[in-house]
């Protein structure tokens, strides 16, 4: 929007100062503007919360250890995802430029995604102990990113975004996908490989992608059970994708690093700094001790956005890698389901895995530091993947 304005300014003749129109600078604006928003605007919202006794329920049917343990989170506040998702929409809505193709995508996932949790936090918090059912939220979730990469595979994104890899046009020839359409959503990037895979099947590659958002979306929610657990780790992952979007945007650096340019991603990247500073104002309250939990509105939300960002910049990989710790803790659940089904043993004392090291002993706060750290290493491996290659 302000870009627009700006633009404006100038069709009157008035100087307007370049550096405004620097993706660097909307990026850095961005996250500042919404982590200022974010710690403004969140006393007021979780004292709303608590008059209206928006309790944070946790399920310990599965596991009795732990009801002693969150006797005391019921009179904190749940919801709190609401609080950066509006700091994240109002802040892209003024930097983003609303003409990109990008920007309405973003919001949609974001706010349908969210949508979907903050109706399982209200009827889990009026006392339907497990809110949405599994099958309906799927549904729904498969409803939204289905449309969100739909549109993707569509002409309408072909023609707004002009995906250029780094290969020659007779190495494109020799791959057999010049004139496929769109070219540059058949590719997948592994990291630290120079040589994407290529997707024959547009239908394969719906699937695939679709599978990513619901994944990663489901990942956080299950990640999001010790105060400012998933909020830091979800930020190691967007500061990296932040930056892997700036890098697509620039022809010549995307070159030097042979990773595929994608016009418009520096929208991406400004998006994504919204998401980082509004995740930093969270975890101002969300940190140890939580005043407020992100619940399934926060968890959902953040976790199909980061992914369908990792789908538009063909690195879907990347984001398992540097979101190592999402996978790790996704992966305990599906061992512990599986185990205790077809041998009715349990692997681990509680799922996820972060309760089994609290069961163990292991204060929260170092439970949670530690999963920074590992977040942290993941982070820089990712970075480090697109030199090495």
């Amino acid at each position: 929007m302000l870009t627009y304005l700006l633009h404006s300014l100038e069709n009157y003749g008035i100087a307007v100062p370049h550096l405004f129109f620097y993706t660097t600078f909307k990026m850095l604006m961005s996250a500042i503007f919404s982590f200022v928003l974010t710690v403004s605007v969140g006393k007021l919202f979780i004292a709303k919360l608590v008059s209206l006794k928006v309790g944070h329920k946790v399920r310990v049917s599965e596991c009795a250890a732990l009801a002693d343990k969150y006797d005391k989170s019921s009179m904190i506040p749940s919801m709190g995802g609401v609080l950066f998702i509006f700091s994240m929409v109002v802040s892209s809505f003024l930097w983003m430029d609303s003409s990109a193709p990008f920007a309405l995508l973003f919001s949609f996932v974001l706010v349908g995604t969210g949508a979907i949790g903050f109706i399982d936090d209200y009827l889990k918090i009026r006392g339907h102990e497990k809110g949405i059912s599994a099958r309906t939220k799927f549904l729904l979730q498969v409803l939204v990113s289905g449309i969100a990469i739909s549109y993707l595979h569509s002409e309408a994104i072909y023609e707004m975004v002009n995906g250029v890899l780094s290969f020659s046009s007779a190495e494109i020839k020799g791959m057999g996908v010049e004139g496929s359409f769109p070219f540059f959503m058949k590719y997948i990037y592994l990291p630290f490989s120079k040589s994407p895979i290529i997707f024959s099947s547009s239908i394969l590659m719906f699937l695939f992608s679709l599978l990513v958002v619901i994944g990663t979306s489901n990942a956080v929610n299950l990640t999001d059970g010790l105060d400012g657990l998933a909020t830091g780790c979800m930020l190691l992952v967007v500061s990296v994708f932040a930056i892997v979007a700036f890098i697509s945007n620039h022809v010549f650096v995307a070159d030097y690093l042979n990773i595929l340019y994608i016009e418009g991603a520096g929208e991406i990247a400004i998006f994504l700094s919204s998401m980082l500073g509004g995740l930093l104002g969270f975890l101002w309250f969300n940190s140890y001790p939580a005043q407020v939990f992100m619940g399934d509105t926060g968890s959902l939300a953040i976790g199909a956005t980061i992914a369908l960002a990792a789908v538009m910049l063909r690195r879907e990989f990347l984001l398992a890698l540097t979101g190592g710790v999402f996978v790790v803790e996704t992966l305990s659940v599906i061992l512990q389901v599986f185990s205790f089904r077809f041998f009715g043993r349990r692997i681990f004392s509680c799922a996820p895995i972060h309760h089994h090291f609290e069961i163990k002993g292991l204060h929260e706060s170092k439970i949670v530091i530690r999963f920074w750290m590992i977040g942290l290493v993941l982070a820089l491996l990712g970075l480090m993947s697109l030199k090495v290659q």
